[in-house]
């Protein structure tokens, strides 16, 4: 059974690890990988990635991408969104701390935000309206 509006946005909003899916290379499937995100309901989805990653490159050539959010428990449900590229900035501490502090236990940000920086190199957000929902309860 498909979410309601208010379900699909709450849920998506949730620290599930994402997988992020973007055209890539002619000839070839989409590239799929895992990725942490951010979203509030209403608003942008963005991510914080390598600023010269592979999956930064393709959603630059494609300006748009997709993302999907799942669980298996207590019930199946999904949460999947397209959209366009709403915009690309340089990466910040304050990004790489909003972002971990969703995925980690508070006393893991700080350890986090400081491996980020000193070991990962460039970072960039990338922006994306969600557009076209799709999502499922299946429980």
């Amino acid at each position: 059974m498909a979410l309601s509006e208010r379900d699909r946005e709450q849920f998506l909003a949730e620290p599930h690890t994402g997988s992020l899916a973007v055209a890539d290379a002619a000839g070839r499937a989409p590239l799929v990988v895992p990725i942490w995100y951010h979203y509030a309901p209403g608003e942008e989805l963005w991510i914080n990635t390598g600023a010269r990653s592979r999956k930064a490159d393709a959603i630059r050539a494609a300006g748009r991408f997709a993302l999907l959010a799942q669980r298996t428990a207590p019930t199946v449900r999904y949460v999947s969104v397209e959209g366009p590229v709403i915009g690309i900035e340089p990466g910040a501490p304050e990004h790489s701390r909003l972002m971990a502090a969703r995925y980690l236990p508070a006393a893991r940000v700080d350890e986090f935000v400081e491996y980020e920086r000193t070991q990962l190199g460039e970072h960039v957000i990338i922006r994306m309206r969600p557009e076209r929902w799709l999502s499922a309860d299946l429980g």
